[in-house]
């Protein structure tokens, strides 16, 4: 998200399942406003949220931001076209969805993890949505990803009653030498996720 923010974020940005808006000082030199949505019944804590809603129903004015962000929420809902749609009327012409969602990755924030997205899934709800042009990047290859799932199995094996810095150590290895495989050989088959960058037209 870094490299995405300073050519893809600008002025008014709705945060469509905020949760505690992690990215709001990493976007803030280039948003005037950070609107962040989350639904009554988020596992997180709520209190940076700004509108209680869910992503199917925002009541909030059409065609007001310039960018939406969504950052690991299409995993978390039963009905990811409707809520694209939703995000696609909240955009003015031109306007941006800046998205992240998770293709290999263990169940998180059970019950409500009911999909993971291939590129090709990804592109087309995202073309049935309105959206033109869709840029989807894979995060990670194949070594990373096995790197992490290497480190979250230790850390959910009986190694984790041993020593915590020893464990914390090994991962730390793990994840140094999946990181210099990437960079030798990447393969995005494995990506642990995609970054979507998508346009409502003009």
């Amino acid at each position: 998200l870094h490299g995405a923010a300073a050519e893809h974020v600008s002025g008014r940005l709705v945060d469509i399942g905020c949760g505690l808006k992690p990215y709001q000082p990493l976007f803030a030199p280039f948003t005037t406003e950070h609107i962040g949505v989350d639904h009554p019944d988020s596992p997180h804590e709520l209190g940076a949220v700004d509108v209680l809603a869910s992503a199917y129903e925002i009541p909030l004015k059409s065609e007001t931001f310039d960018t939406a962000l969504m950052t690991c929420t299409l995993e978390h809902l039963e009905r990811p076209a409707d809520a694209l749609r939703e995000t696609f009327r909240l955009l003015k012409p031109g306007g941006k969805l800046v998205a992240t969602t998770p293709f290999f990755w263990p169940i998180h924030e059970e019950p409500r993890d009911f999909l993971r997205y291939s590129p090709y899934g990804l592109e087309a709800l995202l073309n049935e949505a309105g959206f033109e042009r869709p840029e989807i990047t894979p995060l990670g290859g194949q070594w990373l990803m096995l790197g992490l799932m290497l480190g979250y199995a230790i850390q959910n094996s009986p190694a984790r009653h041993l020593r915590r810095r020893a464990v914390a150590l090994v991962q730390r290895v793990i994840y140094a030498v999946a990181i210099r495989l990437d960079y030798w050989q990447f393969d995005d088959w494995m990506a642990h996720s995609h970054l979507v960058i998508a346009r409502k037209p003009r």
